[in-house]
């Protein structure tokens, strides 16, 4: 579980679609939790990247002892990235592997042009070539390894990124959520436990209540907290806020309005975060500054 601002990020999505091409709220919260859905399937879709590059090492290494002339490297090849044990944790993962044989979409072949390359720049990388010197096997430096290599060759990378794209459309927009998740995974998995679960967007009825919740007062009040931003903007006419940071500000107004167990402050610096993935450093400010004052006035902790 991310928490609840990647649910937040996706309400606003949602809005923001809305006033684009207004739907039934039904059909509007089944697109938005089937956006949600998406994620995963990005984020088992990384996972499987990091299984198929161990196992196109594997496969390297079987077509070196198959050689009929074999050089040393061959007949011993150095098993240190095979046997990285965060790999192989993720490899054997229970979840990722139930989720793959049903959605076989997400599994990588071994032969794929993007997986090939990869293994190739990441082989020839000093990186790789320090940690295949490095004597022993700890999972603290295992876990790094694969943390950096996860950051080098899958969150930076862009050709994967424009890969999962073409593959998925709204996966461009939620990259940044997957690597998150990606990395809390990869953080999480200890030496000694045995990883049976991996990390889910909603993870129990609460969280999807909160999603509906959301969704649905920000529609149900939308004039009237328009109204609201109106006589709270001083010199500035509502008009020439552009449309997505008007839904930030009917979203984080919304939460403030009917969600009084959250502290004021929590949901500000929430919003803020969200602005920080759709707006700009201007947007921020203004956005801060009008929350900052409707909790003022509503006397909001």
């Amino acid at each position: 579980m991310l928490g609840r601002r990647q649910i937040r990020e996706k309400v606003v999505g949602s809005l923001y679609s809305y006033q684009q091409n207004p739907i039934k709220f039904d059909i509007l919260e089944k697109n938005m939790f089937s956006e949600i859905e998406k994620i995963y399937h990005l984020y088992i879709y990384q996972l499987n990247f990091l299984v198929g590059l161990k196992a196109l090492a594997e496969k390297q290494m079987e077509i070196g002892k198959n050689k009929y002339i074999k050089t040393e490297e061959n007949s011993n090849p150095n098993q240190k990235f095979i046997g990285n044990q965060v790999l192989k944790k993720i490899e054997e993962n229970d979840e990722r592997l139930s989720f793959t044989s049903k959605h076989q979409d997400l599994k990588w072949d071994i032969n794929h042009e993007l997986l090939v390359k990869t293994f190739q720049r990441m082989t020839a990388g000093k990186r790789y070539q320090d940690f295949m010197k490095e004597d022993g096997y700890s999972f603290e430096d295992d876990q790094k390894f694969i943390g950096k290599l996860f950051l080098r060759y899958i969150a930076e990378n862009d050709d994967f990124h424009e890969h999962v794209e073409e593959k998925e459309m709204s996966w461009a927009d939620d990259y940044h959520i997957a690597n998150s998740m990606m990395q809390k995974t990869i953080g999480f998995l200890k030496e000694n436990e045995p990883s049976h679960t991996l990390i889910k967007m909603i993870k129990d009825e609460d969280d999807r209540d909160f999603a509906r919740k959301l969704l649905k007062e920000a529609l149900n009040h939308w004039e009237e907290t328009e109204k609201k931003i109106g006589s709270m903007l001083d010199n500035w006419d509502l008009e020439r806020i552009s449309l997505l940071d008007k839904i930030i500000l009917i979203a984080a107004i919304s939460e403030l309005n009917y969600f009084p167990l959250t502290p004021g402050r929590v949901i500000i610096n929430e919003y803020i975060e969200i602005c920080k993935v759709f707006s700009s450093d201007r947007s921020n400010i203004f956005i801060n500054g009008i929350l900052d004052k409707y909790t003022k006035d509503l006397n909001r902790n």
